[in-house]
């Protein structure tokens, strides 16, 4: 039969009597080194002592500065980390009542960018102490307020000229002369595209809360309505002269014109609902609505349809005022075209680069 194997214990006890150790010696080594080991579980795992954690968000001093004298105007106090450059105008004007929120521009440093309203305080300070330098915007006005006042203008004083008032010319003229059709057409186009613009205003667009200066207001006002005016004046004229080439000039016209309105209307529904995947924005793409598929050719088809428009309109009244709008307007959303198609191409680089800015093919 096999020898059974013998265990540790019995090896070390054979070892250590071996070296004239006792068997009372060896009970008490045993009976230590269970004691320690209890000692030692109960103590249970190793912890970290954890972190005293802040009961409280640390403040800020905003010392406000005038930009031009550097002369201290007040300090606004216990301001959070959270906090941002609206809340600090809010505390500013309880302070100084008579700098109303939306005149108060603050910089970092003077001749700097004013800091935008939705900036944090913590993403600007570098101590507990922020020095801002407050320069004065004048008085301002909403956007909404800017845009309703261009567009409701042009829409009144049109039909001031459109009804031939006696007051804007002569009485006797305009009554031997009856309107050519294409001055009621003219009239009606141009209602419906400052009506539209309105109706965009409050129920489309996503006008930002922000303010502007009054002076903006005044000249975005004296342009349209002065242009407006130009216009109306010569298209509703009674010794008006009709397009050359009649009616066949007229009606072409007049189809492409509402073509474009109803483009420029889509454009800036999807525009006004972007599309969104996960946390990151994506270019508006055309969906099933045949005029979103200027998005394939150019990154601003808003304004492409709104040349188109005013194109139209020239070709369809053939009057030199509306010839000369028309390329007021064109050159400047051009630029607004190539700065909106810049952004553009460092969000969407990829897919941006197959587009033009506004004309396809060409600008």
């Amino acid at each position: 039969m096999f020898n059974r194997p013998k265990s540790l214990a019995s090896e070390y006890k054979r070892e250590f009597f071996s070296q004239g150790g006792t068997q009372s010696t060896l009970k008490n080594d045993m009976r230590n080194f269970h004691f320690l080991s209890q000692i030692v579980l109960a103590a249970g795992p190793l912890k970290s002592t954890p972190v005293a954690k802040r009961s409280k968000a640390a403040h800020f001093e905003i010392e406000i500065l005038d930009a031009q004298t550097r002369k201290q105007i007040c300090i606004v106090d216990k301001v959070m980390q959270t906090s941002t450059i609206h809340d600090v105008k809010q505390k500013f004007h309880k302070a100084c009542p008579k700098w109303y929120p939306s005149r108060v521009g603050l910089q970092l440093e003077r001749g700097g960018t004013f800091l935008k309203d939705y900036v944090t305080i913590q993403s600007i300070a570098a101590s507990s102490i922020v020095t801002l330098y407050f320069t004065d915007l004048g008085q301002q006005v909403s956007w909404t307020t800017v845009f309703l006042a261009e567009y409701t203008g042009p829409l009144l004083i049109y039909l001031l000229f459109y009804l031939r008032i006696p007051y804007i010319y002569d009485i006797k003229e305009s009554s031997k002369r009856l309107c050519h059709p294409v001055v009621h057409l003219a009239c009606f186009c141009h209602c419906i595209h400052y009506i539209r613009y309105l109706l965009e205003t409050l129920f489309v667009h996503k006008v930002s809360a922000g303010h502007t200066p009054l002076k903006n207001l005044i000249q975005g006002c004296a342009f349209y309505w002065g242009f407006t005016s130009w216009i109306a004046y010569y298209i509703n004229h009674p010794c008006y002269t009709p397009p050359s080439f009649g009616n066949r000039q007229v009606t072409i016209s007049a189809i492409n014109f509402l073509i474009c309105e109803a483009g420029n209307h889509f454009i800036n529904v999807v525009l006004a609902h972007p599309n969104h995947t996960g946390t990151n924005a994506c270019f508006p793409s055309p969906n099933y609505n045949p005029f979103t598929w200027m998005f394939f050719l150019v990154s601003c088809p808003n304004y492409t349809y709104e040349i188109g428009s005013w194109i139209s309109f020239t070709v369809m009244t053939q009057t030199l005022p509306v010839g000369i709008f028309t390329l007021l307007m064109s050159i400047q959303m051009s630029l607004w075209a190539q700065k909106k198609h810049k952004i553009y191409l460092k969000k969407f680089n990829s897919y941006m680069r197959r587009k033009s800015a506004m004309i396809p093919f060409i600008l």
